[in-house]
Order: structure tokens, then C-alpha cells, then sequence
């Protein structure tokens, strides 16, 4: 199972969305997206899983405290109780011994960040 994790803005377009995921190693073999459940219904986030024919897994924001992140920003991290928005939902989504492909990209408009982590989804 292969998960790309976003955290994003709200003002994030789907542009923003497609260069962070190109910018993370990009679509190929991804089982599925994912995100904080709050922001699982963005039109933009929607939009990407249409176009890449892919699933969203909406996870709590609970589910994310604690989840190691090599990557640590204290604004996310005191929201969050994780260093990474997206390297934690793509490594929690991902499942079992679930471990990231890389670190975190960002879009070149800063509006999102993806990373893709890779696991057995049991």
C-alpha cells in the first residue's frame, strides 16, 4: 500500500496539490490520498482523487499525535502533536510497518506539502 499524505492551506488549489505530489516523487503507484479528516473534503484534494481516479482516507487529527515525523514544525507540531501533517497521515493511512519514501516536498507556491509513504494496510 503506497499513500500519498497532504497537508495543505485551504486556499491551496489543485495546482498546489499536483506540483506538492510531483514534487514528493509524484503519482505513480499510489493506492490512495490522505489527510486530516477536516480538510478530507476540500474541493481541491477532491479534485486531485478524481482526476488520479484514487481514494481519500480522512484520518481524526487524534490519530496523528505522536506519529514520528523526520520533518518537525512547531506550529504543526503544538496542533497537531506530530511533526508533519502530511508525513503522518500518508504513515499512518499506509499501515503496518509503514515508513516514508522520502521527506516531505513542498509546492512551489507553499500552499501545499505531500510526502508518499508506503506500508501494509491490515
Amino acid at each position: 500500500m503506497k499513500v500519498a499524505g497532504f497537508g495543505f492551506r485551504q486556499a491551496a488549489s489543485l495546482a498546489s496539490l499536483r506540483d506538492a505530489l510531483a514534487a514528493a516523487g509524484g503519482a505513480t503507484g499510489i493506492d490512495a490520498l490522505a489527510t486530516v479528516a477536516q480538510k478530507a473534503a476540500s474541493p481541491a484534494l477532491l479534485a486531485l482523487a478524481e482526476e488520479l481516479g484514487l481514494p481519500i482516507r480522512a484520518l481524526a487529527a487524534e490519530t496523528l499525535a505522536h506519529v514520528g515525523t523526520p520533518t518537525r514544525s512547531d506550529r504543526v507540531m503544538a496542533r497537531f502533536g506530530t511533526g508533519s501533517v502530511a508525513e503522518a497521515v500518508a504513515l499512518a493511512a499506509a499501515g503496518a510497518g509503514a515508513y516514508l519514501l522520502a521527506p516531505r516536498a513542498v509546492s512551489a507556491d507553499g500552499m501545499a506539502v505531500a510526502a508518499i509513504a508506503e506500508g501494509n494496510d491490515e
